[in-house]
């Protein structure tokens, strides 16, 4: 399973809040935020292909479509919060854009999974660094569902490490 069965909340009557856009925005389009995932997954998801593991790449391509999804949220939570979904980790101010520098582009199977386990730890801490942090109840249950995603992808990765 690479998402939680439970439904994403609502992002209807979210008002303009900067304080909160603050707090998210790194896991948006920083360093190890969700943008990140998403090219990093789909970079291993095709070399894993092209090696013949075939379900490995299947597994990585799935992930990368639910972090796309959890990048499309924030986005959009971005937005309402008062702020273009500019790929920067400090909206709205257009300055240090994101760059695909910060994609692990490791070639080995075993590299690659090592690398996805600590981003998906790294963006469990993020997360739950953000829900101590937020006031917002409607952004933190926003938060709090995506976590639950993270923990999801993280068991995948250890599965999928276990098997190599």
């Amino acid at each position: 399973m690479e998402e939680s069965e439970k439904k994403y909340p609502s992002l209807d009557g979210i008002k303009e809040d900067l304080q909160t856009l603050r707090l998210i925005s790194p896991a948006y389009a920083g360093r190890e935020g969700e943008l990140t995932a998403v090219l990093q997954y789909v970079y291993q998801s095709i070399l894993l292909g092209e090696m013949k593991r075939e379900e490995f790449s299947k597994e990585l391509l799935r992930i990368a479509v639910c972090e796309m999804h959890h990048l499309e949220i924030l986005g959009t939570l971005i937005t309402k919060l008062g702020a273009p979904p500019v790929y920067t980790a400090c909206p709205p101010y257009p300055v240090g854009y994101y760059s695909a520098s910060c994609v692990n582009y490791a070639k080995q199977p075993r590299s690659m999974l090592c690398a996805d386990i600590c981003a998906e730890e790294n963006a469990i801490s993020e997360y739950e660094r953000i829900l101590c942090r937020i006031k917002n109840p409607q952004a933190a249950e926003v938060i709090a569902r995506l976590l639950e995603d993270e923990k999801e992808h993280l068991k995948t990765f250890n599965r999928l490490l276990a098997q190599l």
